[in-house]
């Protein structure tokens, strides 16, 4: 990869490391007992959400509980593994780099909508501050897909098969 492909992959190793912080430590207040968190990130996170009128943590409607149950199980595993897998350049990296992008476009993509659908005062804000994840999942899925498209394209233009040669 060249030098677009470097900044790329340095979007991407922020973006796994930015997720894998934050589910933890603060995504996953919205369903775990806070009494499992030290005070100052109980008090960071409610400061957030006051600060920023973000009502999704404020009100905590099912559907977002259920996005971050999702993205504590299932996004942040593959962030962790994408980090490992990026660093080390494993061969897999591509396919768990696509799976994390389309993961992270769909619970986003969930979460812009209602704040788009809401017409709540803070939505325009909100908006603002979660959209650029949907690129971020962009970026994966399609650094994803051109690793895997490189991929088959070598093999195609790879050594040719020897067949025997019949008298």
């Amino acid at each position: 990869m060249g030098a677009l492909g470097k900044v790329v992959d340095l979007i991407l190793l922020l973006t796994f490391l930015a997720i894998s912080v934050v589910a933890p430590f603060l995504d996953s207040q919205t369903f775990l007992p806070q009494s499992m968190f030290p005070d100052f990130l109980v008090r960071f996170y409610k400061w957030y959400a006051i600060e920023n009128q973000d009502y999704l943590l404020l009100e905590k409607p099912h559907f977002f509980i259920a996005l971050m149950k999702l993205e504590l199980f299932f996004v942040w595993p593959l962030a962790l593994l994408n980090i490992y897998g990026l660093l080390t350049s494993k061969p897999w990296f591509n396919t768990s780099c696509l799976i994390f992008g389309a993961a992270l476009i769909t619970s986003t993509t969930a979460m812009v909508g209602d704040m788009i659908g809401s017409q709540k005062p803070s939505s325009d804000k909100l908006v603002m501050m979660y959209s650029p994840f949907i690129a971020f999942g962009a970026l994966a899925v399609l650094r994803g897909l051109v690793s895997q498209c490189k991929a088959s394209t070598s093999i195609r233009n790879g050594p040719t098969l020897v067949t025997k040669k019949r008298a």
